[in-house]
């Protein structure tokens, strides 16, 4: 199980190896993105990347190939942080073109100055100084796909969902520990294939995130790497879902009943449920829009479609609209693999710094279950836009004002267990409380949308965009901090400087609202989503001060992201050694050293009573673990 004379000391120095390989990895693997600059050098630079890279797979295969849940959670967690840096970057290119379009640029302006810059980086995108409009479709297409699909989804599921369930259920390891490591190793080649449509005729995917057909059929083969890269995510998800399950279910310690589960459990055995119900309709719908792009198939072309000014064959018997109620039917159940793991990160973190039992713990269960089901019932609320019989429209619209009853149902007992605790104000605590409120706002600007004659006017509007940050971005990411920030001690053996932290929570809080919520008040003036350049229209003449803030405001958040990553390397060697429980938490992962050694425990626990009985009446400590009995 571990080695008799293996110290905390050396775990650290093995897990600074862990994270130094992988670095080391994607450095090499991203190296042939350097041709973007040095086109006529880039089959030098791709021999000379595959080489090395081959050469480190070698000399390091015994790190980089390991199938110990805890070395495979880090591994996503380095990858998905490095995409969730490349979305980020993205975002700002994006920020810059609507802060200041080709109307609003003075000469001798630090925006014009920054655009010649950008001609000199991307000559191809900035022709003149100017973005190019096609490069901007790429620029949100791309940010929308890294940020959800390489990003938010990989940083809960993969990394807390493979770091945390073996550990959390007393288990040594994953059901299928070779099953998983495969399941990460599916992740990189996806990335290449997504991000090879930059090097290719015609550039990237330039159709949104959504992919809607048929625009999407005729972007050439920038599209088509993108539909065979999710393919390859989606094989991966299909894996790790599968080993979620299967050891949640029959590796659980002695004594760790289902209604003994941690909430983290609860939300990750739920979201990999999700995955596999929803996640092959996505892989089959892809494989069909693959067809029809190069195949000649018309599962999704109609008949009589006119491209670029040309009559398509009149033979073809598609349906567009197909490919909306397929993907919808995945992506709607995906805000719930993007938002659950999320919840649950939050019911682990207020009991602990509130110092009192989670309130109403088998009604959050419940919850948990009830979004989960009607998460199925929900998707053609994305198409109300779309001409649907109204009936169905309003069955839909219903269904979803319904599923807000179990997610206002978690809210309530979060603010239950807050109430009159003894609460501490830890980096964590803060961000899981962002959370909460951000996803508040989120949830309540939602019902607006799920309204049909309120939708049909803000749906192509960015009231929608507004509301999708929130969840994902206020939501999301504040539970995916939350979720660092609180078991950094754990997976590395040293506490993050608490001062750094709360300085980036505050910053990041601070700007985030400011970028994110004049997009309502954008949304509800009739500005559209996905514009390039507003400054044409006569009813849009007064947003430009609003743009050009929110995306000074962009880039004051993008910039205090460095100081989350300054806080995170300096204390991988600097932070103050973190012991094996510093936070007097009760769930099992807090049992072992930290960080934990291989197979986690020396002996294997027994569970006598749920994980959040804290402010036990009669006993000295605040806090009881879950081993230990009363």
């Amino acid at each position: 199980m571990t080695h008799p004379h293996e110290t905390d000391s050396d775990r650290r120095r093995n897990i600074l190896k862990v994270v130094g390989s992988q670095l080391l990895f994607l450095a090499l693997f991203a190296l042939p993105g350097v041709g973007l600059w040095v086109p006529q050098h880039f089959r030098a630079i791709f021999v000379t990347s595959l080489v090395l890279v081959t050469a480190v797979l070698v000399g390091l295969r015994r790190i980089l190939f390991s199938t110990d849940h805890k070395v495979i959670g880090i591994q996503f967690l380095i990858t998905s942080l490095l995409m969730l840096s490349v979305g980020g970057l993205l975002a700002m290119l994006i920020r810059l073109q609507l802060g200041w379009p080709t109307h609003f640029m003075n000469e001798q302006s630090l925006a014009h100055r920054a655009f010649l810059f950008m001609e000199k980086l991307l000559p191809g995108g900035f022709p003149s100084g100017i973005m190019d409009a096609s490069f901007y479709n790429m620029l949100f297409t791309m940010h929308g796909s890294i940020m959800i699909f390489f990003a938010v989804i990989p940083l809960l599921v993969g990394v807390f969902g493979n770091y945390l369930i073996p550990l959390k259920i007393g288990a040594g390891d994953m059901a299928f520990p070779r099953l998983n490591m495969y399941s990460y190793w599916l992740v990189p080649p996806a990335i290449a294939i997504v991000l090879t449509g930059f090097f290719m005729q015609g550039g990237a995917a330039a159709s949104g995130w959504t992919a809607y057909a048929p625009l999407s059929t005729t972007l050439g083969p920038g599209q088509v790497c993108w539909i065979v890269g999710i393919i390859v995510l989606g094989a991966s998800s299909i894996m790790g879902a599968v080993n979620y399950v299967t050891t949640i279910i029959n590796l659980r310690a002695p004594g760790m009943h289902f209604f003994r589960l941690p909430l983290a459990i609860w939300s990750l055995f739920i979201t990999a449920i999700i995955v596999l119900m929803a996640t092959p309709v996505l892989a089959a719908a892809l494989i069909l829009l693959l067809l029809d792009t190069t195949a000649g198939t018309s599962f999704f072309l109609p008949p009589g479609l006119i491209i670029d000014g040309v009559v398509q064959s009149m033979s073809r018997g598609g349906q567009v609209l197909l490919w909306q109620h397929l993907f919808w039917f995945y992506s709607h159940p995906a805000v719930y693999i993007m938002i659950l793991p999320a919840m649950g990160i939050a019911s682990e973190i207020l009991p602990v710094f509130a110092r009192k039992p989670l309130f109403g713990y088998h009604s959050m269960v419940y919850a948990i279950m009830g979004i989960a089901v009607m998460g199925f019932m929900v998707w053609a609320h994305h198409m109300f836009a779309s001409g649907m019989n109204p009936t169905l429209g309003t069955s839909f619209m219903v269904s979803t004002m319904v599923i807000a009853v179990p997610s206002a149902i978690k809210t309530f007992n979060w603010l239950g267990t807050l109430w009159r605790g003894s609460i501490r104000l830890t980096t964590p605590m803060l961000h899981a409380l962002a959370f909460v409120s951000m996803f508040v706002i989120g949830g309540l600007t939602g019902i607006f949308a799920a309204a049909t004659p309120v939708d049909l006017y803000l749906h192509d509007t960015y009231f929608i965009v507004g509301h999708l940050h929130y969840v994902l971005f206020g939501g999301s990411l504040f539970g995916i901090f939350a979720g660092i920030t609180f078991w950094f001690p754990k997976m590395f053996g040293r506490m993050l400087n608490e001062t750094l932290g709360k300085i980036h929570f505050v910053l990041t809080f601070i700007f985030f609202n400011v970028v994110m919520f004049p997009m309502f008040i954008l949304g509800i003036a009739g500005m559209p989503r996905r514009i390039y350049d507003y400054t044409g229209y006569a009813h849009l003449a007064h947003v430009g001060g609003i743009n050009r803030m929110m995306s000074v405001a962009a880039f004051c958040l993008g910039m205090a992201q460095l100081i989350f990553a300054i806080n995170f390397f300096w204390s991988l060697f600097r932070g103050k050694e973190a012991g094996e429980n510093p936070w007097q938490a009760n769930p099992l992962e807090w049992m072992p050293a930290s960080p934990p050694p291989h197979g986690n425990f020396v002996q294997t626990p027994t569970v006598y009573h749920g994980p959040y009985e804290y402010s036990v009446p009669g006993r000295a400590d605040d806090w009881l673990p879950q081993h230990v009995k009363a």
